[in-house]
């Protein structure tokens, strides 16, 4: 991002005693500046949640301008409703916490629950991975007339729809079962034609690559050719890799919207940037220019910025 925008990355350091405890500091005055601070929550929610807050106090109390944070994944994002007795809306929290705290304005991408927008008071911008996801696909040569997007639920179809648009191809849905809290989930069933073509799964994360594989095995049973899935974020650890390796799926791609370690050394995933997209909407928000065209499709400029890393 500060490649993008040309400046350099504020100085500052955390420290994490050996009790636990999260010491974060500034290193240069911000006094009367606009602040970013980028921090997902993701790999390690609570204490990536928990820095968050203490970074925007820290700003604030050094006399910040604003605070605007960035949080390219939003983890905590599906706990968005209140689907069983005595349970948190832990989204709704996070909200709170984020607000209270200090924050001015919050940046973030694909959210799980899209609603949770609605959970934040003050601006939101939610972004989407889906045109950087299909500008790579484009680049690569895998959009053909044998191509078909897949939705690993209703849930997501709405979003693989647009998917199907983008690329000018049909779409098939998974019929996918979660019987209990956990990350197993069943494919029981897939709605469409997916015999002799290739398929493109697409979804907005995944944790232990079950949901993937499972659909995958699927679509080969159903006389699918070609794999490939598109992840707005991806949470695999070393299960989840070994997973995706041992699996019919041919190409995993994704977003930098998480740095994960686990799969450094994997063979078929690939990860694009979405640094420029962020960038390009700190540089909107302080020219005070409109960000609304970066949800649907992105400039010739941010096109060329879509590469592996």
């Amino acid at each position: 991002m500060c490649d993008y925008l040309g400046i350099d990355l504020g100085r500052s350091e955390v420290i994490t005693f050996s009790d636990g405890n999260i010491f974060v500091r500034i290193l240069e005055t911000v006094r009367g500046k606009n602040i970013y601070l980028v921090q997902p929550i993701a790999l390690r929610p609570n204490e990536e949640f928990v820095e968050i807050l203490f970074w925007i106090d820290a700003f604030k109390r050094a006399s910040a301008r604003d605070v605007t944070v960035i949080i390219p994944y939003f983890g905590y994002a599906k706990g968005d409703k209140k689907d069983e007795p005595r349970v948190s809306i832990r989204a709704r929290v996070c909200a709170d916490a984020i607000e209270m705290v200090g924050a001015d304005r919050t940046i973030t991408m694909d959210l799980h629950s899209p609603q949770v927008q609605g959970f934040f008071r003050k601006p939101i911008d939610h972004l989407y991975a889906l045109p950087s996801l299909c500008a790579y696909i484009k680049q690569i040569g895998l959009v053909d007339e044998d191509l078909v997007v897949v939705s690993p639920d209703a849930g997501f179809a709405k979003v693989a729809r647009e998917y199907g648009l983008k690329l000018d191809v049909p779409v098939a849905i998974g019929d996918k079962i979660r019987r209990r809290h956990d990350e197993n989930a069943e494919i029981l069933d897939i709605i469409g034609d997916v015999n002799g073509k290739n398929a493109l799964i697409v979804d907005d994360f995944s944790i232990s690559g079950g949901t993937l594989v499972n659909l995958a095995n699927g679509l080969v049973k159903r006389g699918a050719k070609r794999i490939i899935a598109c992840l707005s974020h991806i949470l695999l650890n070393d299960a989840g890799v070994k997973k995706i390796e041992d699996s019919p799926i041919e190409l995993v791609v994704s977003t930098d919207s998480v740095e994960n370690p686990y799969i450094s050394n994997s063979k078929k995933i690939k990860i694009i940037s979405v640094a420029p997209l962020f960038a390009e909407v700190v540089k909107r928000i302080e020219s005070e220019e409109s960000v609304s065209i970066l949800f649907e499709d992105l400039p010739a400029n941010l096109v060329k910025e879509v590469s592996t890393i």
